[in-house]
């Protein structure tokens, strides 16, 4: 039986839209007019009006973090409260009194943002959040999730001292003398080594709410980055993800971002036979991930230059060159793909010299290695990604926030070549974009919008207007180019017969929409291999 839908807008992938696609068993069997959809029906067909409706395949989200995503939705959510320090210290009192706190539970959060701040023009302390307890322990961590905040009941259980030494690619937080309770990168893991790990069935559950959410946003497929909410222990969380699928519970197609720090753990998870694209439609491994520096809200992000606006530093490298080399040259030789986050332009000549070397040793074919956000860079760079044929993972949605800093942090010269993912396209480079979720939500459109407008959402810039994108680049890059970057051009990311069914009807057409409106566009429905899960 084919479910038949017409009288739409619909966009298969390439222009001009069509009226009417079709629908059997799961996956596209036709598309194109009202009249060719009603001459291939049957008698037990079913026929859906869209009513003038637009239509393009499922939303995918080409980087982010699911299960840490699952795992915000049960915590603090500072995002919506971090227009001031006292406003989110009073939020963090309330959340404290609304809930048990069994021994050994901890408060978490996460989404402030210092730079949002009315009241003050710093970060928070542990002495701030000493002010909602001083015996539940707590840790709020910043939106970028490359900084965050103890309490100093926290603070204790970590057994951090001033004696304590600063681990590579990291920084311990002290003024006047003391802790301040902020910890950097590399040192996070003294705070969430004390967190209690979720087990299997936590897990699943935080999956399956992180999914809802995902497809209230168009969304049915992610490139997800999980293993470090359980510390490592990637077997629960496949295992969590497998179960899910056996259970039919699994709403999005989930593509995993394999993050690995030492060569060790690396090869026992190769030696388990988990290689890029082993699993299923629903569940399968991706490519090695790896975090190559940190954040440029928090000035962690590696730069060649001091910031413009703190000269004391440059950011942090969380691996050394030869690191990175090791660990790219193991996933290459053994076939594997590979993506790293580089935000700083020195992080990113630390990644593009280890890609290189790699690809200079064992010469693969179709590698579809690429680069995680690549927003801080210099002319040579881009060319140097094009050459070596990256992928590149982008943020469209960063230019939200980034473009009220980017000059301040980095200066006029580096700001200029930075962001340039336009610039990258017509050099060849395939683009998907993401939101990096939790980091913002997971919100497709409003990554759309700026991806087309170069503005914030508050009608800052535009930055770089000639790195704007069309509407149906921004489209592609959150659907064709997504699906190309997991190897699954073939099977979806298009409205053309025999691609798997994912697709979201919204209720404009993203085309005709004034480019500021287009995060606006409710999503009417999603619909994930033919059936609707929102």
């Amino acid at each position: 039986m084919k479910h038949i839908y017409y009288n739409g807008s619909v966009y298969t992938g390439s222009l001009p839209l069509v009226q009417a696609f079709a629908e059997e068993d799961g996956r596209f069997v036709f598309a194109g007019s009202n009249e060719e959809a009603a001459a291939l029906a049957s008698c037990n067909d079913v026929f859906v009006d869209l009513g003038g409706r637009f239509v393009c395949a499922g939303f995918n989200d080409s980087h982010m973090h699911l299960l840490n995503f699952g795992t915000s939705l049960v915590s603090a959510k500072l995002g919506e409260h971090t227009d001031s320090l006292a406003g989110m210290i009073e939020y963090l009192k309330a959340f404290l009194k609304e809930r048990q706190w069994p021994e050994g539970s901890w408060l978490t959060g996460r989404g402030w943002n210092q730079d949002y701040f009315t009241d003050v023009h710093r970060m928070p302390s542990r002495y701030d959040l000493d002010q909602v307890s001083t015996e539940v322990p707590i840790l709020i961590t910043r939106a970028c999730g490359h900084c965050l905040v103890l309490n100093s009941k926290a603070l204790e259980i970590t057994g951090l001292t001033l004696d304590t030494p600063i681990p590579e690619g990291g920084n311990i937080g002290r003024e006047n003398g003391e802790l301040d309770g902020r910890l950097f990168d590399n040192a996070m893991g003294f705070a969430y080594s004390k967190v209690p790990v979720p087990g299997k069935e936590e897990v699943k559950e935080r999956i399956i709410n992180a999914c809802r959410a995902l497809n209230s946003y168009g969304v049915t497929s992610s490139q997800t980055d999980d293993f470090g909410v359980t510390r490592g222990n990637w077997q629960v969380v496949c295992e969590a993800y497998k179960e899910l699928e056996a259970e039919g519970k699994l709403t999005v197609r989930v593509y995993e971002q394999s993050n690995f720090t030492t060569p060790e753990a690396l090869q026992g998870y190769l030696d388990a036979g988990c290689i890029t694209g082993r699993g299923s439609d629903l569940f399968k491994v991706g490519p090695l991930k790896m975090l190559g520096d940190g954040a440029l809200g928090a000035r962690t992000a590696f730069l060649s230059i001091p910031y413009a606006d703190d000269p004391s530093t440059k950011g942090l490298p969380v691996f050394t060159q030869e690191q990175l080399n090791v660990m790219i040259d193991l996933a290459v030789k053994n076939g594997m793909q590979a993506a790293v986050h580089a935000i700083g332009d020195a992080c990113l000549d630390y990644v593009l010299n280890a890609y290189e070397a790699a690809f200079e040793k064992y010469h693969p074919i179709d590698h579809r290695c690429g680069i995680v956000h690549c927003q801080i860079s210099r002319p040579d760079q881009l060319q140097r990604i094009a050459d070596l044929k990256l992928h590149v993972y982008a943020q469209s949605i960063f230019l939200d926030y980034d473009i009220n800093i980017v000059e301040a942090r980095v200066g006029e010269k580096l700001a200029s070549s930075s962001y340039s993912w336009k610039t990258l396209m017509n050099k060849g480079v395939t683009v998907s974009n993401g939101t990096d979720c939790p980091v913002e939500l997971p919100d497709a459109l409003k990554g759309i919008q700026c991806a087309v407008t170069r503005c914030s959402t508050r009608g800052a810039g535009p930055y770089l207007e000639s790195e704007a994108f069309t509407v149906q680049e921004a489209l592609d890059s959150y659907t064709s180019a997504g699906a190309y970057s997991s190897f699954d051009e073939k099977v979806k990311g298009k409205i053309q017969p025999g691609m798997l069914a994912d697709f979201v009807i919204l209720a404009e057409d993203p085309f005709k929409a004034p480019a500021d409106h287009i995060k606006d566009i409710k999503v009417c429905e999603t619909y994930f291999g033919g059936k609707k899960v929102f």
